[in-house]
């Protein structure tokens, strides 16, 4: 085992947010850097329709189920098998691929070209090989596929929240989502860990 594969084992161990995960029944961590979003931005609202990308192990689904409620919907989607949240649809399955696009577009409830999600939210990242040549633009390429899936799925006046990983590229999506939403925030969770680049964009009322 490598020096890297140590200290991430090390901290893994120690993390408020592993053990908090444990305790309260979130599959991950990352549960908590989308319930603190929610938490300053009250972006998802009850009654929502919600579609969650790259949604396994289910922490996201799981946040955003609670925050809609039974009058609203979310639908997770994830190439990998989850064990899927109380009230969420999960469509397993690459959403780029028509079959699978077209089987999101009718758990949203009706055509595409009308837009049906309030909100689209994606927590994806690429496995990382720790080489930022190979994995900055594999991290770009899941935002710009995420972002994609948006621009077809969101109503007007809908919202996007995506992972962004720093580097080559990242300001690039952040003037673009700027051009499609009246107000865009950029915002670095406690929850996530202090040495990762990740950060959050949430683009608020696409235009």
């Amino acid at each position: 085992m490598g020096s890297s594969s140590k200290q991430w084992l090390a901290e893994h161990r120690t993390d408020i947010y592993v053990k908090r995960a444990a305790k309260e029944g979130y599959p991950s961590r990352a549960a908590y850097k989308l319930l603190e979003i929610q938490q300053k931005y009250t972006f998802m609202k009850p009654g929502m329709t919600v579609l969650d990308l790259g949604a396994a192990p289910g922490g996201w689904s799981m946040v955003a189920q609670s925050a809609v409620g039974n009058k609203g919907k979310v639908i997770a989607s994830d190439l990998l098998p989850m064990v899927v949240p109380p009230g969420v649809i999960f469509i397993q399955g690459d959403f780029n691929e028509t079959s699978v696009l077209e089987a999101l577009v009718t758990a949203l409830g009706n055509h595409i070209t009308q837009g049906q999600a309030d909100l689209v939210i994606s927590d994806m990242a690429p496995n990382l090989s720790g080489m930022s040549g190979i994995d900055q633009p594999r991290a770009m390429h899941l935002v710009d596929l995420a972002w994609d899936c948006a621009q077809k799925v969101l109503k007007p006046g809908g919202s996007f929240l995506t992972k962004v990983f720093q580097g080559a590229g990242s300001d690039d999506i952040i003037k673009e989502l700027r051009i499609h939403f009246a107000y865009v925030k950029i915002l670095k969770p406690q929850a996530s860990r202090p040495r990762s680049r990740e950060i959050y964009v949430l683009g608020f009322n696409k235009k």
